[in-house]
Formats: C-alpha cells, sequence, structure tokens
C-alpha cells in the first residue's frame, strides 16, 4: 500500500524490517479466517449479518459484538488485502515503539471507537445517516487509520505512495484522507463507509492527546444494558418491538 522512505536511510525498503511479531500474525491470520469462512458459508450462513456493523441492530437489538466483529469482515480480496497490508507496514514499527499491550488498545480503541461513532452518526436527521442506519458496515479500516495518523504523529516527514502513485509526506496524507472521509460522509459515498474513517481517525487523535473518550468504555455500557435487556426479557417487560432492525437480506453493505 506504501513504500516507506527512511530519512535516516540511503536505500528504499517497502514496509518495516524485521520479522512479523506474533500480534501481527495473529491479527492478520484472524482477519484472514474470517474473510475465508465469509466465502466458504456465504451461501448457508450469512457472516455479515450477524458480524458486520449494523446501527439498526447495535440500537434496536443490542447486537453490540458488531461494534467488535465487524472490523475482521471484509468486502472482497482488495479491500483485506490493503487494508492488512496497511496494518503491517504501519502497525509493525509503533507495536515496536508501545509495546504489544498499548499497540493492542489503540488498535481496538480505535476500531471500536470508529464503530461507536459511526451509530451514533446514524442517528443524526441526514439523508447520509438515514441510509446507514439501516446498511452493513465492514472491514478494519477505522483502526487503520487510527494507525495511521499515530504513524503520521511519530513520523510526519516520511513519504509514501498516496494511493499506490504519487509520493506524499505521511502528515499530508492523513490529512487528505480525513479531508476527504468528512466530505464523503454527508454525499454519495459509493458505499464506503467514511463517517468510520473519520471516526478512526477522530479516536486516534483522542487517545493520543489524552482525550476523555473511551470507546472500549462504551462498548462495556451497551454491553450491560443487552445484559438488563435480556433480564427484562425474563419477566415479560418489553420495552419495544424489533420491527426495523435492520434485518434480512435487503440491507445495504458499507465497506471501509
Amino acid at each position: 500500500m506504501a513504500r516507506s522512505y527512511s530519512p535516516h536511510r540511503s536505500t528504499v525498503s517497502f514496509g518495516p524490517g524485521g520479522p512479523l511479531s506474533l500480534t501481527l500474525q495473529v491479527l492478520i491470520g484472524t482477519n484472514v479466517a474470517f474473510f475465508l469462512a465469509e466465502g466458504l458459508l456465504s451461501s448457508s450462513v450469512p457472516l455479515q449479518y450477524w458480524l458486520g456493523l449494523n446501527p439498526a441492530s447495535v440500537v434496536r437489538s443490542f447486537w453490540i459484538w458488531q461494534l467488535v466483529t465487524y472490523m475482521f469482515m471484509h468486502g472482497g480480496l482488495l479491500h483485506i488485502l490493503f487494508n492488512m497490508l496497511a496494518l503491517w507496514m504501519f502497525g509493525a514499527e509503533l507495536e515496536r515503539i508501545w509495546g504489544t499491550r498499548y499497540f493492542l488498545k489503540f488498535y481496538f480503541a480505535c476500531g471500536v471507537g470508529a464503530a461507536v461513532l459511526t451509530v451514533l452518526f446514524s442517528l443524526l436527521p441526514f439523508e447520509a445517516s438515514r441510509s446507514l442506519w439501516g446498511s452493513v458496515v465492514v472491514g478494519a479500516s477505522g483502526a487503520i487509520l487510527g494507525l495511521l495518523l499515530a504513524y503520521a504523529m511519530y513520523f510526519p516527514d516520511r513519504q509514501i505512495l498516496m494511493f499506490m502513485v504519487f509520493p506524499m509526506a505521511v502528515k499530508y496524507a492523513v490529512i487528505l484522507i480525513g479531508a476527504i472521509a468528512l466530505y464523503s460522509s454527508f454525499g454519495d459515498n459509493g458505499g464506503v463507509a467514511n463517517i468510520t474513517h473519520l471516526g478512526g481517525l477522530v479516536v486516534g487523535y483522542l487517545m493520543l492527546k489524552g482525550g476523555k473518550f473511551h470507546p472500549l468504555s462504551e462498548l462495556k455500557y451497551w454491553y450491560l444494558r443487552w445484559k438488563m435487556q435480556r433480564v427484562r426479557k425474563k419477566f415479560d417487560v418489553y420495552p419495544g418491538g424489533r420491527a426495523g432492525s435492520g434485518g434480512g437480506n435487503g440491507w445495504d453493505r458499507r465497506v471501509h
């Protein structure tokens, strides 16, 4: 996805040097396993229905696991290929700097936080929000863009091949990607959940700057609400119907 040029080297290398860490092996392997399972079971088990992020299902049916599992679902071979390339290229060096524990915390916080912001955005009274409400969002790009932002803050002047075509400093690439995501979120985005891209950037920035927004705490909140909902059902207390929760095969799929 990108070619890194270190200002301290005279040679050009594709990606970080050194062996692939166990953490990245597990993350990439899990994504690939989900991708293969989806391809093998698509005719019998609609995995994207259960594991992709559908805001309507999260809000109305408390399918909060989707805030995490959507990160492991992808919309095609190129989609997963570019995401995993970026995870390797930007994540490897950040893990070496931060250590495995904080790297994983940051990665999942950006991914879950992007999902939470996507759900919140879907509740707004805009046309783009209403279309997102019934859609299925898949992909790890929210977390990946959080890593890209962190990479840009540590190595702002390193060059990457933007869109695999022209070189650009990472700091400018992040600004350009964020601007495109923000603009596209309020228009016809061609099936790409740009608000999720933007959410990953926002959460990543807040974490790096010591913000008070904690996506994992939000996930815990939704989990507790889901448990309360189950307790209510045991006592035949139903706060509302499930109609319009986004079920069925007519969902739009959005990849990011």
